[in-house]
């Protein structure tokens, strides 16, 4: 018996969605500062991520997603800026998974994406090892903002959505990979 993965119909979307209308300019600046705002707020949660950074000052990594990219400069004080537009990369990361569903599901499953890396490899390193030990503790900045307990029982709540989240994935995969043949869209389903 084939069954088709739900999710299939959903990659046909996200491809027409990206290859639509493209955002306009300024908003993908504000989306990249906010992202280097992110970065930097938890880069400045350990000391050590910032010190490691220090020495590479001035180093550009280019970080790129099919038509989408961003590239960051290393500060003095070890934290990112957004790189000049004519600034050359001292290491390119590229993500070579192109279905954003294909993104969702490594994620969902706790996996990185496939990457090709290109550049210095110290300069790579470092950069790995912060990708390693690095998290956002997100609980603690909502319970700056609503609370200890309130950000406790959200962040309870979102990690048991997750957790059903990944295990529907799991089950999903499994079936898909069971699957002897895909539905042709003819005739009754299998």
């Amino acid at each position: 018996m084939a069954t088709q993965s739900p999710f299939s119909v959903l990659d046909g979307v996200f491809e027409r969605i990206a290859q639509g209308p493209q955002p306009p300019q300024w908003l993908v600046q504000e989306a990249q500062q906010r992202l280097v705002l992110l970065i930097n707020h938890v880069l400045m949660q350990e000391r050590v991520a910032t010190e490691r950074l220090v020495p590479r000052s001035g180093r550009v990594v280019r970080v790129q997603w099919r038509q989408f990219f961003v590239a960051l400069q290393v500060t003095p004080a070890g934290l990112f800026d957004l790189a000049a537009p004519s600034a050359t990369p001292d290491l390119h990361f590229e993500v070579t998974e192109t279905s954003p569903l294909g993104l969702a599901q490594s994620a969902l499953r706790g996996e990185r994406p496939p990457v090709r890396i290109d550049g210095a490899v110290d300069f790579a390193s470092d950069l790995q090892w912060l990708a390693d030990n690095l998290r956002w503790d997100i609980e603690d900045d909502m319970a700056r903002v609503i609370g200890d307990v309130p950000a406790h029982t959200l962040a309870s709540v979102a990690r048991s959505a997750a957790q059903a989240l990944r295990g529907f994935v799991r089950s999903g995969s499994a079936r898909g990979a069971n699957a002897v043949a895909p539905w042709s869209g003819t005739g009754p389903l299998p």
